[in-house]
């Protein structure tokens, strides 16, 4: 009895700490009732956290609020809103929210996890570094070519038997981010590079000294501790995103040949077959570049982006919204908005190409997120979807194992990452 007695105490006090952070200081937007300690956890479908977060906004309309433990987390469903805090107000939803699992690792430190002074000095200064070594310039461009012939040379001995690409197509990127950080680039039979690529999450042990003049400055924030994290923010975000963009890519093309077939088509109208591929062949190939934007929207990578957080208090909309509060926004919600894609959850090249079969931009188009935190390696991760695909259906016809209608494209986790399923294909020199 007296154990009853206090769990209902503490659910008391719990619902009460919940009522004052929500009206103590204003009024956070609506939402579901939370349950004391775990919040809205039973409502919400871990496995497909997006999906949770749309029914929730059809009830509770665009800015809605979820407790993920005794935490609230505010919710922006749809373009409007999430443009509205990521582009128009970003200085105020810059901050990085909490990411408990992560935050153990990263201990606030690097580009991604980061926060106030110490984001804004490592953010400036490793774009600064990047661009230097040559990142959005005709010299990194050379090098994605590089990585991808080499790439094509590695399946052509495969001798168009059955394989799984998942490695061979980490190789790229990863050789990429190596280049530009170590002025090197691996061989893909090296053993410590594929161990790096398997194993970088657990194994990154690659900077070996401080920068000096800066180790005596106790203010600083280019710590050893600091440049470890930023060089493992790099290799994590430009390869890991890339891969499986590229990966997932290339099951869908198996799922719709007739996509694959066009994209040839205009490789070899454009291209033809004695030379690679090249960013300045992008604009003269528009079905190409629609093929990658509507890969990079259907599949929805990052579907709730990483969480922000407000720097400072905020009032949205009708909403008050403290200092420190967790902000989820949909990207779903964004790429797949039926009023700017017409049948968003259909592979369509429609969605970026106008009745002429011209490309057509779009605003809605965010798999990079927006404003302030959006992804530094964008322009990086562009140009490589773009050569590494093209280098690829230049040299291949991909052949699938199963009969395409056969070929699931659901993702087999749909949480922080929309991750395909395993698959095999065999390619066919052309």
């Amino acid at each position: 009895m007296d154990l009853l007695v206090v769990l209902i105490c503490l659910s008391c006090l719990v619902l009460l700490f919940l009522w004052k952070g929500s009206h103590g200081k204003g009024k956070l937007p609506p939402g579901p009732t939370p349950i004391p300690i775990i919040g809205n956890l039973l409502q919400i479908n871990t496995a497909n956290i997006s999906r949770s977060m749309s029914m929730l906004a059809k009830e509770y309309g665009p800015v809605f609020t979820v407790y993920l433990g005794m935490k609230p987390t505010v919710v922006l469903h749809g373009y409007e809103a999430v443009k509205e805090a990521l582009i128009d107000r970003a200085e105020e939803f810059a901050g990085r929210g909490v990411f408990p699992v992560l935050d153990r690792v990263f201990q606030g430190l690097g580009i991604i996890f980061s926060n106030g002074e110490c984001w804004k000095e490592t953010r400036r200064f490793s774009l600064t570094v990047l661009r230097n070594m040559g990142m959005g310039k005709k010299t990194i461009e050379d090098r994605i070519q590089e990585e991808a012939m080499c790439l094509v040379e590695e399946l052509k001995k495969t001798n168009a038997n059955p394989c799984d690409p998942s490695s061979l197509l980490s190789y790229v990127p990863c050789n990429v981010i190596c280049s530009i950080i170590f002025q090197n680039r691996f061989e893909y039979s090296d053993l410590k590079f594929q161990a790096l690529v398997k194993y970088f999450h657990e194994n990154l042990r690659i900077v070996s000294t401080p920068w000096i003049q800066e180790k005596y400055n106790e203010k600083s924030e280019f710590t050893l501790d600091n440049l470890i994290i930023s060089v493992w923010d790099l290799f994590t975000a430009g390869t890991e995103t890339t891969s499986t963009t590229i990966r997932y890519g290339l099951l869908l093309l198996l799922k719709h040949p007739e996509v694959a077939a066009k994209v040839r088509e205009e490789i070899e109208r454009v291209v033809g077959r004695n030379r690679s591929p090249c960013m300045q062949d992008r604009s003269l190939m528009p079905y190409t570049d629609a093929v990658v934007h509507e890969i990079q929207r259907f599949i929805d990578l990052v579907p709730v982006n990483l969480p922000h957080e407000v720097t400072k208090n905020v009032k949205f909309r009708d909403y008050f919204i403290p200092k420190g509060t967790n902000i989820m926004t949909s990207l779903t919600s964004v790429l797949h908005d039926d009023k700017e894609f017409p049948n968003p959850e259909k592979f369509d090249l429609g969605h970026f190409l106008d009745a002429n079969g011209n490309f057509r931009k779009s605003d809605h188009f965010m798999p990079f997120s927006a404003g302030k935190r959006v992804c530094a390696g964008e322009g990086l991760a562009r140009m490589e979807l773009f050569l590494t695909l093209s280098h690829i259906l230049q040299q291949f016809t991909l052949k699938p194992l199963v009969d395409p209608k056969d070929i699931d494209t659901a993702p087999v986790v749909n949480g922080l990452g929309s991750v395909p399923p395993f698959y095999e294909l065999c390619f066919i020199p052309a």
